[in-house]
């Protein structure tokens, strides 16, 4: 089906509505070709119920690519919530949505994303069997996905800028965009690694906490994006890359933990016409998705971390592929994934 609201097909689109405890919001499934739809749930502020949805089909999108290229049987699916605006019991509000999730009997897995935490998905799993993100059980896979997030763009980001840069990490200047669960555990990588930081949060003390533990520069995040530093990781929520953004930044390589980089499409190839390499987002930041299903799967943390350490590999083969076609990485992932999801669709048919 399409949304008439929207431009990308949905197989389905439900409404979550609960005035008893707050809970209000949407799970957006994209495609159930390669299996149930998995993507975690986001809970944010939105202005209005469109903005949800919206925000819901996009994601759901990238999910359906995200896990065809990281080689999960599992297709595309995300639940966005709206935060209430009042006081509210938050153990009331992911029960109901728990009851939503059960209601779809499988089609949709879901787990933690921006704004949700392991609490929640315990919460949410005394309603139903179809969540994962939960507290890790001993040799089997689970727990907060956030590390394994952010090892997958470590691992990006490093073949990247030995790629496109010549260039390993400790020999250069990272500026990242939010400091939350994933970027402050990448900034941790990166400080090891040898880079040096420049940082910037919509959280004074956390961003501040991190600067002092890595000695790094900070700035408002209205000027991350044009901080003097050879790479720029966005890490907050997504739309960090318009036109304007990609004509100032003084960044030759794109890599970071948030989904929907790209404010429109558009904007992959005016990466490319500023020699700006992009590695696309749902490759890189694939890791959490990937210890969400072998959570779901019964695998365990060895299982996850071969998956995790392919990434790399993958996104070289990605760029590899977009230098010998003179095209933005976005373009050669799109259709990378997509043929995944076709060929599925075919074998099934």
């Amino acid at each position: 089906m399409v949304d008439a609201r929207f431009a990308m097909p949905v197989e389905q689109l439900v409404q979550l509505e609960d005035r008893e405890s707050g809970l209000s919001g949407v799970i957006a499934i994209h495609s159930t070709a390669l299996g149930p739809a998995a993507g975690g749930c986001r809970f944010w502020r939105y202005p209005d119920a469109d903005a949800v949805a919206a925000d819901a089909v996009r994601l759901a999108e990238g999910m359906s690519y995200k896990n065809a290229m990281a080689g999960l049987p599992f297709g595309g699916g995300k639940a966005v919530l709206r935060l209430p605006e009042g006081p509210f019991d938050r153990d009331a509000l992911f029960r109901a949505f728990g009851r939503a999730v059960r209601a779809l009997e499988g089609r949709y897995v879901t787990a933690e994303d921006v704004g949700t935490r392991v609490r929640d998905m315990e919460v949410i799993a005394d309603e139903t069997r179809h969540v994962a993100g939960r507290t890790a059980r001993p040799g089997l896979a689970g727990g907060d996905p956030s590390p394994w997030t952010a090892l997958g763009v470590f691992e990006a980001m490093a073949v990247a800028a030995r790629r496109s840069l010549g260039a390993d990490l400790s020999e250069l200047t990272v500026a990242v965009q939010g400091t939350g669960n994933v970027g402050g555990i990448l900034c941790r990588m990166l400080a090891d690694a040898g880079a040096r930081l420049v940082l910037a949060d919509v959280d004074p003390e956390r961003r501040e906490r991190l600067a002092a533990i890595h000695g790094a520069r900070v700035v408002d995040v209205a000027e991350i994006a044009t901080a003097e530093a050879e790479i720029f990781a966005p890490c907050a929520l997504g739309g960090a890359l318009d036109a304007a953004t990609v004509a100032a930044m003084p960044a030759k390589l794109v890599c970071g933990a948030a989904n929907n980089q790209l404010a429109t499409p558009d904007v992959a190839a005016l990466l490319v016409d500023r020699g700006i390499t992009y590695v696309p987002d749902y490759v890189a930041n694939a890791g959490g998705i990937i210890n969400v299903s072998a959570e779901y799967l019964g695998e365990s943390s060895l299982d996850v971390e071969a998956r995790v350490m392919a990434i790399g590999p993958r996104v070289a083969t990605i760029l590899d592929q977009a230098d010998r076609e003179g095209v933005s990485p976005a373009l050669v992932a799109d259709r990378m994934a997509r043929e995944i999801i076709a060929s599925a669709k075919r074998l099934a048919a």
